[in-house]
């Protein structure tokens, strides 16, 4: 009787029941997408950092920044030897430089992973070489006619003044950098390099930690035109390229990864590392994890992911702003407001329905079925606008992914020569450049499970109000009604 009742109802009733259902429809399909949007926002955001520490890193340990201008031993000097007795001197030379200038001890790995809380600690060592080649001209010295010696009031050729001048001469030097990430090759599950997916050749042997080896970033072998099985050769020493990496974000923290060991030694950083990276047990105790190496490891700087995020600016950050606060807020505001047309539009429906709730009561319906009854209906309704919903919600988040608009981040990596960035100098690197992200929507079964609650939601809402409305109708309303 109830299912029959109910479907003659809604064939009855079938404008009302779409105006429902539409209206229910637009506020689910309005949280689908402002969902589905976030949560790509969100995973763009993780492409761009992981890019920065890696796959799996929770956070970053690096050396406490020091005073400025206490130290100018990190500042980058060249020094050619003359040589040659042409006119014209080729020069050329490499210059590793560590990245932030500041070390720790690679003790420190042991340290960190001794504290409570903390899964595994991997060090690394950032690096950036400068290439400088070109040539000196030697000038050309020309000496005085005597009529400008007298002009100069040198005192003619037995004075003191100048006899001649050099012309001409000087240097050109072309100047090239790219950026060295010395990699731990028995502990490769942390760090930069896993944010990339070897493409061409293989990675790092767990006995390579003294082999002269090499892995490229892709886009830097391809303008440097290396491929697996080539020579790269850096400050006098060559590498042979096992494998090319290319990076899931696409900009990859480093150009060249190499063996920790070999990066110690092109720096002259023997035992020395610039960054700790860190895997929490639990991702719960990541803020008690970064007090406790703070407390327990002095002179030391705890950066996390969030503490990262925090510097993505670009349109990127901006657009995820929106989608968090003004998209959020939007579709609270319109769910709400379809809730309350559903409940408004069912409660002055069953006003309409005097008579005939009225003539039931007089018939043996308990208060309780004739409020089952309008519940039901209110239910149907809302489950009809949760399932067009989700259809539009579904084609809204398909054509976001299927448009995948370029948005910008760009990082800020910490000042200083502290090392403070996150990723011990890579941070900093990429402050001066900005990454692009093509963002997609993607939906969720937890986005569709939500939806079918907030329809359900919706269906008894719009039934509370008519229920209500219906329990306190009498018998004797049907026969003062006149329709």
């Amino acid at each position: 009787m109830f299912f029959t009742y109910l479907r003659r109802e809604l064939r009855r009733r079938r404008k009302a029941a779409l105006v429902v259902a539409s209206g229910l429809a637009l506020g689910i399909a309005l949280v689908i997408v402002v969902s589905s949007v976030s949560t790509g926002m969100t995973r763009a955001q993780g492409k761009v950092l992981r890019s920065l520490y890696g796959l799996g890193t929770d956070m970053t340990v690096t050396k406490a920044a020091a005073p400025p201008g206490s130290a100018d031993e990190g500042r980058p000097r060249f020094k050619f030897d003359a040589k040659g007795s042409g006119d014209s001197t080729s020069q050329a030379g490499d210059r590793v430089m560590v990245q932030g200038f500041q070390t720790l001890a690679s003790s420190t790995v042991d340290q960190v992973g001794r504290q409570s809380g903390v899964a595994a600690a991997v060090g690394g060592l950032n690096l950036t070489v400068l290439k400088v080649n070109g040539q000196f001209t030697r000038g050309e010295f020309k000496q005085f006619r005597q009529e400008q010696r007298a002009k100069g009031g040198g005192g003619g050729g037995g004075g003191g003044g100048p006899q001649g001048e050099v012309q001409g001469g000087g240097a050109s030097f072309d100047v090239n950098s790219f950026t060295v990430y010395g990699t731990d090759v028995a502990k490769q599950q942390l760090g930069p390099l896993t944010s990339s997916k070897i493409t061409s050749g293989r990675t790092f042997r767990t006995d390579e930690g003294a082999a002269k080896v090499a892995v490229l970033d892709s886009a830097y072998a391809k303008e440097k035109k290396l491929a697996t099985g080539g020579s790269l050769t850096v400050s006098n020493t060559k590498y042979t390229v096992i494998g090319v990496a290319t990076a899931d974000s696409g900009d990859a923290a480093a150009n060249v990864y190499l063996p920790l060991a070999q990066a110690q030694t092109l720096a002259g950083a023997k035992d020395k590392i610039t960054t700790v990276y860190v895997k929490a047990a639990d991702s719960q105790r990541i803020a008690g994890v970064k007090s406790a190496i703070q407390k327990n490891v002095p002179g030391t700087t705890v950066t996390t992911s969030a503490d990262l995020a925090d510097t993505v600016s670009g349109s990127l950050s901006t657009a995820s702003d929106l989608a968090s606060s003004v998209g959020k807020w939007l579709s609270i505001v319109v769910l709400a407001a379809a809730f309350l047309v559903a409940g408004l539009l069912t409660s002055s429906a069953v006003s309409r329905r005097v008579r005939e709730f009225g003539t039931l009561k007089a018939l043996g319906w308990k208060s309780g079925r004739v409020t089952r009854q309008v519940v039901g209906e209110a239910l149907v309704n809302g489950l009809m606008g949760g399932v067009l919903g989700i259809g539009l919600g579904l084609a809204g988040a398909y054509a976001v992914t299927a448009v995948s608009p370029t948005l910008t981040a760009k990082l800020g990596g910490g000042g200083g020569n502290g090392g403070g960035g996150f990723g011990g100098g890579f941070g900093r690197r990429t402050a001066a450049k900005a990454v692009d992200i093509a963002l997609t929507a993607p939906v969720s079964v937890t986005t569709i499970g939500l939806a079918v609650a907030l329809a359900v939601a919706g269906g008894l809402v719009a039934g509370g109000f008519g229920g209500w409305r219906a329990s306190r109708l009498r018998p004797a309303d049907a026969l003062r009604r006149v329709e």
